[in-house]
């Protein structure tokens, strides 16, 4: 029982510190943005009614949209939106269309998140460095470059994994979480009629009195719950019960007590809403807050690039990106990755977003797009989780999701106003996102559509190989190829050029499905084609590594038993050449060429010895 509640308390406090990282340093900069806009009087009643918009914003849409709902659409203990797209889809897997569409919205969410995740590190820590300004204004020049230096320390990093420091992230964000409802608390001491505020009456009465304002700063209030996606996306590592013993026992009363704290103090003094955050803590307390504010706001982009390699690993999984080099910086945690390509593509975009904004308020106008459209189509996808798959009334569904789509909505479109003012940013990263996955799904589609018109049945080649056998070698081949039943080029080049077969011959194809994992009792299937020839499938979920080796392991009491050492890998380095005509554009096609030209390839993505890797080519056109 003590293991029990220890391990419990573990996960809470690892949840505190990666889960709750961007929502938890949202105050830097969310309350300041809302008057810093120029369109809301700082006067008593104003501040009122934005702490109340605060207050139940955060309650809406995180403690019971995500919290309470959301949290319970989990795909076998796994969330996030791939997750979250498997279970819509597969829940009307009887309307093709239907689930066609659901697939295009969901990899479009999960493109929008790449927009999300260069805008979220740029802010954050900029803001917290700008903390400097406040202790004098001198420091002013060097805010730019030392948070430049700081992005680019973290990013070099990576390669090391968070073994070492991830321990280190639940007690520094506790730390933090402590001292912003410290500094919260002191305020609101001072002033302890602002509590007033969590009424929902002083919100309605600024809607109803001033709503063109509230629609135009929609866009800046919906930052106080930027990193609510992280509750969904992290199900899987800490658990639901963690998550939300955390979110309304720490990260929401220190979320609270701060705003309210800022709130009590502009009442107070008007001239402290440039920076109110910094300016609610003394003096000597600054420095040694702008230093907590950064490792925090360290940790919660810590916790966005992490999440971006795993959503990249799992799109990769799903046929939406190509394979690209995926390293494991841990020999105990499967999950820990590192993919060098999406680490330094995301930090000169990051870089690009601190040079062109140069300011947290300047990117606070281009934040909130991307993550209002996750947040809708978190929404829509739900929808059809509790209606089809949980296979609740319709008018229940109606009422479970419609309040969530009305907010969300609401929230998008008045964050469409700032497209013009730099929220063009996150759109265009999540454009060009969305793009190469449709590109390299439609592609793949295209190509192995080629491959199976130009096909050679592999039985039928099989049989008339050993009407005149070639010579056999001893040791196994393994064949990777695209659909089971066809003949690989590699094994064409091999018989023309060598003029040999294998003693034994695996035909292996790799299947990926749209569910979290599967275990390895359903891993493979085995087919005898004679001659010691055999067709192998191998499945894997898009929370699996795939490590092909290894799942060949398993052949042994099957008739094909696999020794690694004897064992050589074929797969076709195949060149696309594309024409004119074959169902994409032609600078589709053209793209599509580049992407498959640039790949990786199986090797690195399979866990195949390189060593032990043949690579035959062919040219394919499309």
């Amino acid at each position: 029982m003590a293991a029990s509640k220890s391990s419990f308390a573990a996960l809470t406090l690892g949840a505190i510190g990666v889960v709750y990282g961007d929502i938890g340093t949202s105050v830097l900069y969310a309350f300041q943005t809302v008057f810093t806009t120029g369109h809301v009087a700082l006067t008593h009643d104003n501040i009122y009614g934005i702490l109340s918009m605060f207050f139940w914003t955060l309650t809406i849409i995180v403690s019971i949209k995500y919290v309470v709902l959301v949290l319970r659409a989990d795909n076998n203990g796994e969330g996030g939106t791939a997750s979250m797209v498997a279970l819509a889809s597969n829940a009307v897997a009887n309307r093709p269309k239907l689930r066609g569409r659901l697939l295009v919205i969901g990899m479009f969410g999960a493109a929008l998140f790449y927009g999300d995740g260069v805008i979220t590190p740029a802010i954050s820590v900029l803001s917290a460095v700008e903390g400097l300004e406040v202790v004098s204004p001198a420091f002013k020049q060097y805010v730019i470059p030392l948070t430049l230096m700081i992005l680019f320390l973290l990013f070099v990093v990576q390669k090391r994994g968070t073994t070492d420091i991830g321990k280190f992230f639940g007690p520094i964000m506790l730390v933090w979480l402590a001292a912003i409802g410290l500094l919260g608390l002191m305020q609101i001491v001072g002033h302890p009629a602002v509590l007033k505020a969590l009424s929902p009456y002083y919100a309605v009465r600024f809607m109803i009195n001033s709503p063109g304002v509230t629609f135009v700063i929609l866009g800046a209030i919906i930052l106080c719950v930027t990193g609510a996606e992280a509750l969904y996306a992290d199900m899987g590592h800490f658990g639901k019960k963690p998550i939300r013993v955390a979110w309304f026992s720490v990260v929401m009363p220190a979320l609270v007590l701060n705003y309210f704290g800022q709130g009590a103090l502009v009442l107070k003094n008007a001239q402290a809403v440039k920076n109110p955050f910094y300016l609610m803590a003394p003096d000597w307390a600054l420095l040694p807050l702008v230093a907590l504010a950064t490792m925090a706001t360290v940790i919660a982009s810590q916790a966005l690039i992490s999440g971006a390699f795993s959503a990249t690993k799992q799109i990769i999984l799903l046929g939406y990106l190509p394979r690209i080099q995926i390293l494991h910086t841990s020999v105990k945690e499967t999950g820990q990755i590192y993919l060098p390509f999406v680490n330094w593509t995301l930090f000169v975009a990051i870089v690009l977003a601190v040079v062109l904004f140069r300011s947290s308020e300047a990117l606070a106008a281009a934040y909130g797009i991307a993550v209002c459209g996750t947040m809708l189509i978190t929404t829509i996808l739900t929808f059809y989780v509790v209606r089809y798959a949980w296979n609740y009334p319709l008018p229940l569904c109606i009422a479970a999701t419609g309040c969530f789509f009305v907010v969300d909505l609401a929230f998008l479109s008045s964050n469409m106003l700032k497209i013009l003012e730099g929220g063009w940013f996150p759109i265009v990263i999540a454009g060009g996102v969305f793009t190469l996955m449709v590109t390299w799904k439609e592609g793949r589609h295209l190509l192995n559509a080629k491959l199976r018109t130009d096909a050679i049945d592999l039985p039928s080649f099989l049989e008339a190989v050993f009407v005149s056998p070639p010579a056999r070698v001893a040791g196994t081949a393994v064949f990777l190829t695209a659909e089971p039943g066809m003949v690989p080029n590699a094994l064409l080049h091999n018989l023309k050029h060598n003029k040999v077969l294998h003693e034994q011959n695996l035909f292996v194809t790799v299947r990926n499905h749209e569910v979290p994992w599967i275990g390895m009792e359903k891993r493979l299937e085995v087919e005898a084609l004679g001659h010691h020839c055999w067709q192998v499938i191998i499945h894997y979920g898009f929370k699996n590594d795939p490590d092909l080796p290894r799942a060949l392991q398993q052949t042994r009491g099957r008739g094909c038993d696999v020794e690694p050492m004897t064992t050589s890998y074929f797969l076709s380095r195949d060149i696309v050449i594309p024409t004119i005509g074959s169902g994409m554009a032609p600078w589709r096609e053209k793209l599509f060429a580049q992407m498959h030209h640039a790949a990786s390839g199986a090797a690195d993505f399979l866990n195949l010895p390189n060593n032990s890797v043949v690579e035959l080519g062919s040219k394919i056109e499309i």
